[in-house]
């Protein structure tokens, strides 16, 4: 049996799949996906599985180095933006209006996973990183100083 903690194939695949700058997107039951963007749906009823497991699940498997917000989160959801922040802790957070996360980003996204929250502004576009200790590990690689605070 597999050993890390995701257990549904397609999100495995998905993770699998990422490439660096590659967008994720982990969405609230209410977001409009496009038809041409691959879709795991987990939601099952209201809130279950929630956006806070849903993305800390993926935070075990997958590398995050930078995070798109609605803009609305940081004055209207301050519980949803300080548990993002917890969950990835140190990676930089940019907020853009709700209205481009749900067009300019869904189409981009190579893939968005549904949850079943009922979150506020809960659509969180993770954009997939490196990791940047076993990239720069072999002798003779010098890494360059915007990588130096990941080493």
């Amino acid at each position: 049996m597999k050993k890390s903690s995701i257990l549904n194939k397609e999100l495995n695949e998905v993770i699998a799949s990422m490439g660096h700058t590659d967008y994720l997107i982990v969405c609230d039951a209410g977001f409009p996906i496009p038809s041409d963007v691959r879709r795991v749906d987990l939601a099952l009823t209201r809130d279950v599985p929630d956006l806070q497991t849903v993305l800390s699940t993926i935070a075990e498997d997958f590398i995050a180095e930078k995070i798109y917000i609605a803009e609305d989160v940081l004055n209207n959801n301050a519980p949803l933006f300080n548990s993002i922040k917890e969950i990835y802790n140190g990676v930089e957070i940019e907020a853009h209006p709700h209205s481009e996360i749900l067009t300019t980003f869904a189409k981009k996204a190579k893939a968005i996973v549904r949850t079943g929250s009922f979150e506020p502004w809960g659509n969180i576009v993770l954009q997939s990183g490196v990791d940047v200790p076993k990239w720069f590990d072999k002798v003779g690689v010098i890494v360059p100083d915007y990588y130096k605070d990941k080493m």
